[in-house]
């Protein structure tokens, strides 16, 4: 059944791929009104999110930033599909990052880098990165049900010499590749909520005490790499600036916690810059006051 559906959807997905930004877009604002006022995906959690962490917005502000969101949702499916066919150039182009000479510098020094995200604004696009640096790509990612589909975004990332790894296989993974000498980077989207029954972690995001993901944290001090944050843009509609801020040579200096308190408060000022390119359909602040005493 799993290649079946591969089967009838991939040829669907592989023509959406080749179309023209133009006409792509045309198709996401048609998404839009289907997934926003016919199907109404998770607009409730959208809302509910928004008027728990953004109380100072009006209710009409809120109803403006859940719409604007709901656009980009459409845009960023969209841009994921184009990945299949996008020339390496186009997508440089359109994903710039203002600061890549901060990578080269610590391929230099020989150091490894764990990259701190959030759910904002792209992520899909980020590992065009690859064909600007020599460290070999690990993202941390959760496997799709059907295998097929999972194969193949396995293989539009390895295009670009970056690679997708479970959590389970995480750790062994950056240890045999410290062991072998191999340089790599290591991309966490760190901001969601880890199940409660894992959480060993609580703090506050947005003004509410959640779980927070802090593997990205004991990684980087256990295999001494460096870690940074990075801070995307969306200039316009397809096109993403990304800058690396808080650049940490030594994560054996700080408290534990602190690294991941830091970047979490990061993704706190993108959201409050414009909130419309976060990925508010998720549950985050599910368990908000239910830190066990």
């Amino acid at each position: 059944m799993q290649f079946l559906v591969y089967i009838l959807v991939y040829p669907l997905l592989w023509i959406i791929s080749i179309l023209p930004f133009r006409i792509l877009y045309m198709l996401s604002d048609g998404f839009y009104v289907i997934l926003y006022y016919i199907i109404g995906y998770r607009k409730k959690v959208v809302l509910e999110n928004l008027k728990l962490v953004l109380p100072e917005k009006s209710e009409q502000e809120l109803l403006l930033i859940r719409k604007r969101f709901y656009h980009h949702l459409g845009d960023m499916m969209f841009e994921a599909i184009k990945s299949i066919t996008i020339s390496e150039a186009e997508m440089q182009k359109r994903y710039v990052f203002t600061n890549v000479e901060e990578i080269i510098k610590l391929e230099k020094e020989n150091r490894s880098i764990v990259l701190f995200m959030g759910h904002y604004a792209s992520w899909e696009w980020v590992f065009i990165l690859q064909t600007h640096i020599k460290h070999k790509g690990y993202a941390v990612y959760k496997k799709l049900s059907n295998k097929y589909f999972d194969t193949l975004v396995k293989r539009i990332r390895a295009k670009y010499n970056s690679y997708l790894i479970t959590t389970r296989e995480t750790f062994p993974t950056l240890i045999k590749a410290k062991s072998d000498n191999e340089l790599t980077l290591n991309g966490f989207v760190f901001d969601q909520s880890p199940k409660l029954e894992k959480a060993i972690y609580w703090q506050d995001f947005m003004g509410k005490n959640v779980p927070v993901h802090v593997g990205a944290e004991i990684l980087t001090k256990r295999l001494d790499m460096v870690s940074l944050f990075l801070k995307v843009k969306k200039v316009k509609r397809g096109y993403y600036e990304a800058e690396f801020t808080d650049i940490i040579r030594n994560a054996k200096d700080y408290a534990d916690f602190d690294i991941t308190d830091l970047y979490l408060k990061r993704v706190e000022e993108q959201i409050h810059e414009a909130p419309e390119f976060y990925f508010w359909t998720h549950k985050r602040w599910k368990h908000s006051g239910q830190k066990p005493n």
